[in-house]
């Protein structure tokens, strides 16, 4: 017997239903503040219909669009609450207002937890050497079905998951980065 649709749901509910672990509920918990869950006896966790809505939001964002959890936050930030609630509806647009720049600011802020080391102190436009003459620095082509091929095949598809749009995307990202890895070695090898 299904719940009625303002009945509060537990952790595992909700897990089930969004199709994500538990872990990744409690972990949300820790870096959206806006997911207020009650906490009853034992600490079990109910989650209210507003919470679910904004944790269907959430997912959709990181999972179907592509945000990292510093994009999520700052559209939490400047949209609200309510904006990604509505994203709850899987047929709900997803329009923010100058979303490729949250998108790229957040991607050029370093993440808290990957810790990485030796990180550049210099600019690109501070270069002032010559490029090397008959090096072409363009992207080279690469099968993109090749790269995708090396991802690990889930079973049931997430309704969320990633698009054709996103994987062709995604080999794009891939074969670039193939291409700058290249012309790096290169570039060590020749300096």
């Amino acid at each position: 017997m299904d719940k009625a649709p303002d009945a509060f749901r537990t952790i595992s509910e909700v897990a089930q239903e969004l199709d994500i672990p538990q872990h990744v509920l409690r972990f949300w918990e820790t870096r959206f503040s806006q997911i207020k869950p009650m906490k009853r006896s034992g600490g079990r966790r109910y989650y209210r219909p507003d919470d679910v809505d904004l944790l269907k939001g959430i997912r959709r964002l990181l999972y179907g669009e592509g945000y990292t959890i510093r994009g999520v936050q700052r559209i939490l930030k400047e949209h609200g609450v309510k904006s990604v609630q509505g994203l709850a509806d899987s047929a709900a647009a997803v329009s923010f207002g100058a979303i490729e720049d949250a998108i790229g600011a957040s991607l050029m802020e370093p993440e808290e937890e990957t810790g990485v080391r030796g990180s550049r102190d210099t600019d690109d436009d501070d270069f002032q050497g010559e490029e090397a003459e008959g090096i072409d620095f363009r992207f080279s082509e690469t099968d993109d079905e090749e790269i995708l091929t090396t991802f690990r095949k889930g079973g049931t598809a997430a309704p969320a998951g990633p698009s054709a749009i996103d994987r062709e995307r995604l080999g794009r990202v891939l074969s670039d980065l193939v291409a700058c890895r290249d012309m790096l070695d290169l570039a060590l090898k020749d300096g």
